[in-house]
């Protein structure tokens, strides 16, 4: 990995895009003391940007995850600015692969050639994004799950052409400034947790179509329930803890065979046609029951903090405890 920036040396960080990953983002780099140059080609950005960041920064400090001093941010008028000096580039521009193609040759040419550059690309391609990119050997996926200043999640995908030692690097710097990184040995649409969490959606939606439940008691068949247990143990965990002493041995030969009588049944793919797309506008706006957006993010975050302190008190891998800029 001597080819790129040593993880201690990282001091600046350009976030190309602030919609509400990149916001995030950039907020988690400033709150860990890393100066972030940022650029979006929306109007009105910089003031949103500034006022996600005043929000987020605090937020990071409550789950004991901020360094001091915090960052400096700066924002630019051109990506290739933002790239020119950057040690490290997080590019969160809209997911679409034309869009991303053009970014990508916008800033080819001013990418510093000891620079990763990762995407935070929910589901496409690196390896179509790339192409014709002479600095393609330099980019990865940094696929992190919103909020990206709270949640610690980030996967890490290569592409056809990236550089193996690109891709250690970027696993070694996520963890290095305190996210939880996974490294995916292929490419797949959707990498792997959005993967996961499509399977879920796949049977609740059919569960709504095929008039099984509402979508008020779909969601609590998860929330109440196995997303209790998610929030500590993947589903690997605790299928070894459903066997009971015998663990995962137990639990295969008790349940496999009903697991896959259920599988049969599970094949068929919703459609969203208009009776479905009602009923779930119907059953959100039921269980929204009159509250904002603003509103569900603001709980949502809340909750997500309490969890991420009690979790961190008890295992002792608190963000916070990581590594991190130290200036």
């Amino acid at each position: 990995m001597s080819a790129y920036v040593p993880l201690e040396s990282v001091r600046k960080v350009a976030v190309l895009g602030t919609g509400t990953i990149g916001a995030s983002w950039a907020s988690w780099f400033l709150a860990r003391g890393y100066d972030v140059v940022a650029w979006d080609p929306a109007e009105g950005w910089r003031p949103r940007l500034e006022a996600f960041v005043a929000h987020a920064v605090p937020q990071v400090a409550q789950i004991g995850a901020a360094r001091e001093p915090a960052g400096t941010l700066t924002c630019v008028d051109k990506p290739e600015e933002a790239v020119s000096d950057a040690d490290f580039v997080q590019e969160n521009a809209t997911e679409r692969l034309e869009i991303k193609q053009a970014l990508y040759r916008r800033i080819d040419a001013a990418l510093p050639a000891r620079t990763i550059l990762a995407t935070s690309t929910s589901g496409l391609i690196l390896s179509d994004l790339v192409a014709g990119i002479a600095s393609a050997p330099r980019f990865v996926v940094g696929h992190p799950f919103n909020p990206p200043h709270l949640i610690p999640l980030v996967e890490v995908v290569a592409s056809k052409v990236t550089d193996p030692d690109a891709a250690a690097w970027a696993h070694a710097f996520y963890a290095h400034i305190g996210k939880h990184p996974i490294m995916l040995k292929k490419e797949v649409p959707g990498h792997l947790a959005n993967r996961l969490q499509v399977a879920v959606w796949r049977e609740a939606f059919n569960c709504l179509q095929d008039g099984l439940a509402d979508a008020a008691d779909i969601d609590a068949a998860i929330a109440k329930g196995p997303g209790l247990r998610y929030a500590l143990y993947g589903p690997n965990m605790i299928f070894n803890m459903t066997g009971g002493r015998g663990g995962i041995r137990a639990s295969v030969e008790q349940f496999g065979p009903a697991f896959e009588a259920w599988w049969a049944t599970m094949q068929r793919t919703p459609v969203f046609d208009d009776a479905l797309k009602s009923a779930l506008v119907e059953g959100v706006d039921a269980l929204m029951a009159g509250r904002t957006m603003e509103d569900l993010e603001a709980e949502r975050d809340a909750r997500l903090i309490a969890l991420l302190k009690l979790l961190g008190e008890q295992d002792g891998d608190n963000a916070g405890k990581d590594g991190g800029n130290t200036r």
